[in-house]
Parts: C-alpha cells; structure tokens; sequence
C-alpha cells in the first residue's frame, strides 16, 4: 500500500514543479506477473495472492464489469470498452477504496442506480476519458480524489460535492463547463488542495473556491479578467496557471497577484501588454505570447537593496514585443537569483 500511495502522492507534486513538467495520467501498478489468481476472483481478471485486495481487470477487452467479490479494495478497470455500470456489480465490494474507469464509453443515463452511490467507502474515483454528461450522483463522502477529464460535462450540480470535507484533488478539465455551470460546486470542500478547470468554456475564474486551495489550473478557456483581490481570498495558493485565455491589462486589477504565498504564475499566451505586478517572493513567471512591449521593473522589485529583491528563478517573456536590450539599468540587482530570463 505504501508504494501505491507514494507513487500518487509523487504524481501530484510533480504537476506543481515547472511549468508543464508533469505527468497527464497517473500510471497504475499491473497484476504481478507470472501470479496465480486468488480462486474467488473473478475470471475475467486477476487478484494475485501478494495483493489479495487488488482485482486487475484493466485492458482485457471488457465491455462490463465483472462481479466484483467480497474483500476487493481497489479495482482497476481502465483502458476496457465498457459502456454501462449494471445494477448488483458491486453489491459485495463493500469495503471499496479505489475505483478507476479511466479509457472507457460509459454514459451517465447507463449507470444505474445503486452502482457507485452505495460505495460509502469510496477514496478514490477516476472516471476520466469516457462520455459522461454530468458527474455520478450521490459519491461518497469519504473520496479524497476525483477525475473527470475528458468527458462531456456540460453540467455540474452545485450539490454533486456537498459534504465531501475529505477531498483534496478534483480533475475537470477537458470537459464542457461554463462559468455558470459550476456556480457554487465548491464552497463545501475544506480540504481541497488542487482543481483542475483547464480546456472547458469558463469566461471567469471559478468563484467559492475554499481557502486551503494549493493549486489552481484554468488554462484554455475564455478568461478576460481577474476579479480584484480573487487571490488574497486564496492564502494558501502557490501555483495558478491562467494561459491561453483572453487576459487584457484592463482586467488585471493593480495588484491582484502581488500575494506572498504565490510561488509560479503562469499568464502565457494571452494579450497582455505589460507586465503585471508580482510579489518579491514569486519563483516562476510565464509571459511568453502576449503583446508586452515595455519592461516595468517597478512592477518585479518595487525596489533594490542587499535584502529587497525579487525570488525570480524563471523568467519567459519570449513571444513578445521586447529583447534583452529592453532591460533596465538595474534589473541585474532585481533579479539576481534569476537562472532563465527568455526573449526571442
């Protein structure tokens, strides 16, 4: 068990470390190979001796889900065909942990009532990659991570979370909501520490989102503007990532991102035309592709002393309308802990 939840939690602290170095999917442990499967397993899969409470059933081709037996903790079904979750399958898996449907063609009108609902102790659900319309009704309240990316969310119930204090990670992106859509899906979830709301249609950040958020991922949508002090609500926020949006200067209140807990800002590909205040103490600022034309170190280091300077490791202003030659006088004193300053 060790293993397994280190390998997740590694997953989760690459996704903050850089600007996109981490991994998309997480990689699940296969079946030992060359095992004998525990007699009570069911035959379309494998539950090795060494992990008893493990049924492997991914990749085999499957267009249901098998009868999960008595004692199975954490079953892996992705990269199957299946299309539908029947009623009874999971009738003696009452001690489910994990839950992975990842790679597959279910539909929300072909889960059926008394499937997912009755898993209370459900920790983990990744129902990535498949059709669904809107999210599984009535979870657990004991999950601490959920995956939807990659379906057709178009709809998102301001109750579909309501309870789940134990979430820390919520994956949405790659789906179809909108701003509206998800008015009020968050405000309940005091432990959350990353969402993920990247490639859907959102004209505005998400609003309610809890305090203890860590990481905040909302590249690829339709966002003009930042709602003013949106990140003093945030104290805990140290990785946002906004590109690919339609940020302008005018929708950046003076300001908004000069918070000290924030460690990487990530504003590429937008249309910004100056470089926005920041914090001394920000590590990583992605600016690449926008329409910035002037270098306002004011904006950096409001000014320089042997202890007033900025935390700046990387720098990426490539894409832009200025070149190395733009550099004020004194940017060597601002950014002397800065290893990657980018222009064209």
């Amino acid at each position: 068990m060790f293993a397994l939840g280190f390998f997740l939690l590694t997953g989760l602290v690459c996704q903050s470390l850089g600007q996109y170095d981490y991994y998309e999917e997480y990689q699940f442990p296969s079946a030992p190979l060359e095992e004998p499967s525990s007699p009570h397993c069911s035959q379309e899969c494998e539950c090795p001796f060494s992990f008893p409470t493990a049924m492997y059933c991914n990749g085999r081709d499957l267009k249901f889900i098998p009868i999960v037996p008595s004692g199975i903790k954490y079953l892996y079904l992705q990269d199957n065909h299946i299309e539908e979750i029947k009623a009874g399958v999971f009738d003696n898996a009452t001690d489910l942990r994990w839950l992975i449907l990842d790679n597959n063609n279910i539909t929300s009108d072909k889960i059926q009532g008394g499937t997912v609902d009755k898993l209370k102790k459900l920790e983990k659900l990744h129902f990535s990659n498949n059709k669904l319309t809107k999210p599984p009704g009535s979870l657990s309240k004991s999950l601490d991570e959920l995956k939807l990316t990659g379906n057709q969310l178009s709809s998102f119930p301001a109750n579909t979370l309501s309870g789940m204090e134990n979430l820390t990670t919520l994956h949405l992106s790659k789906n179809k909501l909108t701003t509206e859509s998800i008015t009020g899906a968050f405000k309940s979830l005091k432990s959350l520490v990353l969402l993920d709301v990247s490639e859907n249609k959102l004209k505005k950040l998400p609003s309610g989102v809890p305090p203890s958020l860590l990481m905040l991922y909302a590249d690829h949508n339709d966002i003009d503007s930042i709602p003013n002090g949106y990140l003093a609500k945030l104290p805990a926020l140290q990785y946002l990532r906004v590109s690919h949006n339609k940020l302008v200067d005018s929708g950046i209140p003076a300001g908004v991102f000069n918070v000290s807990s924030l460690l990487e800002l990530d504003l590429s590909f937008n249309k910004l035309k100056s470089i926005p205040e920041i914090s001394e103490s920000l590590e990583h600022l992605y600016l690449q592709v926008n329409q910035i034309n002037k270098f306002d170190l004011a904006n950096i280091c409001k000014f320089s002393s042997p202890v007033n300077y900025s935390r700046l490791r990387t720098l990426r202003l490539d894409g832009n309308n200025i070149t190395h030659s733009s550099l004020p006088d004194d940017t060597a004193n601002c950014l002397r802990q800065a290893s990657e300053i980018i222009f064209d």
